[in-house]
């Protein structure tokens, strides 16, 4: 059983990914009911916490159904750190976890994120400084490195185990790579077999089957895999996975039917958390992933994201299932 502290998260656990804009209370509501083992929220600015933005504040919504859970924050100031820890301890989650991989400028550039992987002894103070202000299970999420010439991740996730964090997941690309170009799980498996090390090591980047799951997981002997945008608009790709790991079939793709009744209920969750107007417009970037590759979609997707009437959303979801109930063909094609 692999444990977080004392959080048990299963014998080989599969992660939801923390995704800025998609893991959020409606998306991780169906990530769990198809088998996600664990799953984080949405990143959130430790200033916007310390600050009270709404938006930041709302990002704290936990429940109960989602356990375990772990909220993930990010910063570069001590004391925002400090404060905004104190404040995520307070929703309860079962795990806090700190982001140190987050790529994209205007985190990375002002030495947040991934940019802390150019200052390691700033990110090992920080986390320090965490695991001393919660009793909660610190984790961390990070990068192999800035960029090629500097990998960094065989010292930065010994020091990061020696000042506390309890798990640690690596995304095997570095910073410059962003989200493109190959991940290279062979740093993470060196971590992992490195003696020193005995917290759990998940792995992530690049996981996007059933198969490649259980490759990975034979090739790379990491604790767990972490699952981004292969769930995205694919919710059911823990299931898949987890079905492919006992039995050595793949499921089925699922049905028109299931499909729609996943977008369904994430349009309506979103309106419950959200409420009408923003539930029905941060919905709209969901639609494509849910019904990628079906021929002559583009019509109804259009639809999908012009209308605001949650009622007549609904009514289009329910002629993409009747024109599509039987594109056996075309669904084998999709995730």
């Amino acid at each position: 059983m692999v444990k977080i502290g004392n959080v048990a998260i299963g014998e080989f656990p599969l992660l939801l990914a923390p995704m800025e804009d998609v893991s959020d209370p409606p998306f991780r509501a169906l990530c769990k009911r198809y088998g996600a083992d664990m799953m984080y929220t949405e990143f959130i600015s430790a200033d916007g916490l310390v600050h009270e933005s709404d938006k930041s504040l709302q990002k704290l919504d936990i429940f109960d159904y989602e356990r375990p859970i772990g909220i993930q924050y990010f910063g570069g100031q001590l004391e925002s750190m400090i404060q905004a820890a104190h404040l995520v301890e307070a929703a309860n989650p079962d795990v806090i976890d700190i982001n140190y991989g987050c790529p994209v400028a205007k985190v990375a550039c002002k030495m947040a994120g991934a940019g802390l992987l150019q200052d390691v002894p700033k990110m090992i103070a920080l986390t320090a400084a965490v695991v001393k202000s919660t009793s909660k299970p610190v984790t961390v999420k990070t990068r192999l490195g800035w960029d090629e010439h500097s990998i960094n991740i065989l010292e930065v996730a010994e020091r990061l185990q020696d000042v506390g964090v309890q798990a640690i997941t690596i995304h095997a690309r570095t910073r410059k790579q962003m989200y493109k170009g190959v991940a290279d799980w062979s740093w993470i498996a060196r971590v992992k077999d490195n003696p020193r090390m005995h917290i759990p090591v998940f792995g992530n980047g690049d996981v996007d089957s059933p198969q490649r799951a259980l490759e990975y997981r034979r090739r790379y002997g990491v604790d767990g895999i972490m699952i981004g945008r292969a769930a995205i608009g694919a919710p059911w790709i823990f299931s898949q996975i987890k079905h492919y790991f006992a039995t050595g079939q793949l499921l089925p793709p699922p049905s028109m039917t299931e499909r729609v009744d996943a977008a369904r209920q994430h349009l309506l969750d979103s309106i419950a958390w959200k409420g009408p107007k923003l539930g029905v417009l941060e919905m709209r970037r969901h639609y494509g992933p849910y019904f990628q590759g079906l021929s002559g979609i583009k019509a109804f997707r259009s639809r999908l994201v012009s209308l605001s009437d949650p009622e007549a959303i609904l009514e289009v979801l329910a002629e993409i299932e009747t024109s599509y109930q039987d594109a056996k063909v075309t669904l084998d094609a999709l995730p």
